[in-house]
């Protein structure tokens, strides 16, 4: 059902919330600029007309950003939001609160409910946020791997929670096995962690193939016992499990998680982490104003020239304009332009081009390492460095929350602390609120 809109009275007995609040700090200054309403129109038609009343859509989007923009887990941002009287203002809060706002799996099936166009719509909102600065004629483009929570992958791994998860599965469905292999696989697993270098090399190596011999017979066993009502319901799950029993290490599109099947293994030269396992992100930042207009996950691992197109078509629908110029690393080697954006890359400085040419490209590039410092804000001060997310969706969400979560970041430090303060102006409880740009 659609939540119900809060007509509660003033007190005269007690002040409101808003009233007894320091009317300078940052969260009620972004909250008096976030246009509120935009996400009241905009989730009204995902509820139902009849059933038991949701929880208010701000205060649903108000955790949301504040998970993100203070770096917390569903469960942490519910707890702290009892706490502190600030988050309950942010999220329109008239009364302080002893209780919590929701479960914290509420969050889960809001994420759900909305899903990526809704996320979508909020980091929109802070892209609105900035009016014309975000409409800048040329963009940083990069590319960057959101990391899934995952172990590091390895076959004994793999094959481990086959096995085990085999043995759940038949007790689950009280299907007797010919054999259950516990103890001889806790044997194999000894010999492959004490064997694996040295001598013994050979003998961790037979393991392994023992263990992936021991994995296929407890699927073609499940398959042949469960039954056929069972078998379509796990049907599924057989057939990941055999195929990440089969696949070897040259193949090309293997399975790394039996519970995230479509993590990638991406390879971005960095000295200290060979290899990446998640999904490439695309992150385009205005080039003056370092604000993030364009944010996007991709499901494989492609070439990052191949995904430009897709990338300035988002910054278009975002902005209302396409840029001119996207400057961009070597890595997006190839094409030169695309539509009406040329396309920027470092060259080696040899060829017919002026001396005033040559400033001009070198302080774009040296520009463009600006986004460097600004994905590793995303990851380390927003939820970025590991996403908990679950699926390619997920990847979407946690992505466009970051950059949303740091736009709204910058808006307060350089819109509100330095301009609004070297102005001398102060919230106040009864101010015009600041209005956001259409």
């Amino acid at each position: 059902m659609q939540p119900k809109k809060s007509d509660r009275q003033r007190s005269f007995l007690c002040p409101d919330l808003i009233d007894q609040l320091d009317p300078r700090h940052h969260l009620l200054g972004l909250a008096k600029a976030i246009p509120w309403q935009v996400f009241e129109d905009s989730f009204r038609p995902l509820y139902a007309a009849s059933g038991r009343p949701a929880k208010p859509v701000r205060l649903m989007v108000g955790l949301l950003i504040l998970k993100q923009l203070e770096n917390l887990s569903d469960e942490r941002v519910v707890e702290i939001w009892v706490q502190n009287p600030y988050f309950q203002a942010f999220c329109g809060q008239q009364r302080f609160t002893w209780k919590l706002p929701c479960d914290p799996s509420e969050l889960t099936y809001f994420r759900r409910r909305i899903g990526e166009d809704g996320v979508r719509k909020i980091f929109e909102v802070s892209v609105t946020l900035h009016c014309d600065k975000a409409k800048e004629e040329e963009v940083v483009v990069d590319s960057t791997v959101q990391e899934k929570n995952i172990t590091f992958p390895t076959d004994t791994k793999l094959l481990t929670k086959i096995v085990t998860r085999c043995r759940i599965m038949a007790k689950l469905e009280d299907v007797k096995l010919r054999r259950s292999y516990q103890r001889e696989v806790k044997k194999l697993l000894r010999t492959i962690r004490f064997k694996s270098k040295g001598r013994k090399q050979g003998e961790a190596q037979r393991a392994i193939r023992r263990l992936r011999t021991i994995a296929g017979v407890l699927i073609r066993d499940m398959r042949r016992k469960l039954s056929p009502e069972a078998l379509e319901i796990h049907r599924q799950s057989l057939d990941l499990y055999d195929r990440v029993q089969r696949q070897q290490r040259s193949d090309t599109g293997k399975i790394y998680s039996l519970h995230e099947p479509d993590v990638s293994c991406i390879s971005k030269g960095k000295a200290h982490k060979k290899y990446e396992f998640g999904a490439k992100a695309s992150v385009t930042v205005t080039k003056t104003n370092g604000i993030i207009v364009g944010a996007l996950s991709f499901s494989d691992n492609p070439f990052d020239g191949h995904t430009l197109p897709a990338v300035l078509t988002q910054v278009e629908s975002i902005v209302g304009k396409r840029p001119t110029m996207a400057i961009c690393d070597r890595g997006y080697r190839g094409k030169r332009k695309i539509g009406t954006t040329r396309i920027e890359i470092p060259e080696s400085g040899k060829g017919p081009k002026t001396e005033h040419e040559k400033r001009q490209a070198r302080a774009r590039f040296r520009r463009r390492a600006a986004i460097e410092p600004i994905i590793g804000h995303l990851k380390n001060d927003h939820r970025m460095l590991r996403n908990y997310l679950k699926g390619r969706i997920g990847d979407s969400v946690n992505l466009f929350m970051a950059c949303a979560a740091f736009n709204f970041r910058k808006f307060i430090w350089i819109l509100y602390f330095l301009c609004l303060k070297l102005l001398g102006h102060v919230f106040r409880p009864n101010a015009r609120p600041l209005q956001a740009c259409a």
